[in-house]
């Protein structure tokens, strides 16, 4: 694979229908992800999935805050959480109770929803749109929320493993061009390609293998990298939102507070003396400006 299509997304159009297409590579970016949490397999590959599902999704809106893709049910695989910025940087985790089966996604999660967030930023209205999960994978399941809350045809294809993570999209535009046979065809090219295929071949490769006898038109690559949007601010944010009297009782207890990001697994450490420090600055009045 070109090292120009790793850790990268690539936007595409065919140049004669209303369908358009995405595809990205992640492998340094999954890798780290990956450093910070040791996951079973069937879990590993199913986040792998979800983050390029979300990163993918996210390139069909135009927002300026965030994505996030949740599954949560009632199976072995309690939750799966990822989010995608509109910067490209993701991060994503996920909790289970003992062995997850490598069956399907049925099997993994049980009873289940899948909820899609969009979250706009600047103080935008939060979008969220849910569906059961009634399928035995995340392809469908996803496919299948599109066709439920959006009415937009949207195909993917999704594949990842210990080393890295790689999908495609299809999505058939709206208006009145629209033909169903050049969407048909483009899907049925797309369902030819296999996992294996998908994981080892470059996007050129991908798109020359698939549509070799298309006008494909392909944009320039952006960018995809893992970051975490956890910070010390944050936490003391979070901590102010407890009260002085909770966070005191914290402090009794365990002689200072430890709070560890589950996406990063970076750590924030508070003494009573950043805890004092703390609910002053939040106590202190604004002082009034004076004109001279």
């Amino acid at each position: 694979m070109s090292s120009r299509d790793t850790d990268c997304l690539y936007r595409f159009v065919f140049e004669h229908s209303d369908v358009r297409g995405e595809l990205v590579h992640l492998d340094a970016t999954w890798q780290a992800l990956l450093e910070r949490k040791e996951y079973p397999p069937a879990v590993r590959d199913l986040l792998g999935q979800a983050i390029v599902a979300a990163t993918l999704l996210s390139a069909t809106i135009k927002i300026d805050g965030s994505l996030h893709l949740q599954l949560q049910g009632e199976g072995p695989l309690s939750l799966l959480l990822v989010e995608v910025t509109a910067q490209r940087t993701l991060r994503g985790l996920a909790h289970w109770d003992g062995e997850v089966p490598a069956g399907t996604l049925l099997d993994q999660v049980g009873s289940a929803r899948l909820t899609l967030t969009i979250d706009p930023g600047s103080g935008g209205e939060r979008y969220q749109g849910l569906v059961a999960i009634e399928k035995d994978n995340l392809t469908a399941a996803l496919e299948d929320y599109f066709q439920q809350s959006e009415q937009l045809a949207t195909r993917l294809w999704l594949a990842a493993n210990e080393e890295r993570a790689c999908g495609m999209l299809l999505q058939r535009l709206p208006g009145k061009g629209v033909d169903d046979e050049d969407w048909q065809h483009d899907v049925c090219l797309g369902e030819t390609i296999s996992a294996s295929e998908l994981l080892q071949l470059s996007t050129r490769e991908l798109l020359r293998r698939l549509y070799h006898e298309q006008d494909v038109r392909l944009f320039e690559a952006e960018p995809v990298s893992f970051r975490c949007s956890c910070s010390r601010e944050r936490i003391e944010t979070m901590l102010r939102g407890l009260g002085y009297s909770e966070v005191q009782d914290i402090l009794e207890e365990q002689g200072s507070i430890s709070v560890n990001c589950e996406f990063c697994a970076q750590g924030y450490v508070f003494d009573r003396v950043d805890v004092e420090r703390l609910f002053a600055a939040a106590d202190q009045p604004e002082v009034p400006q004076t004109r001279h």
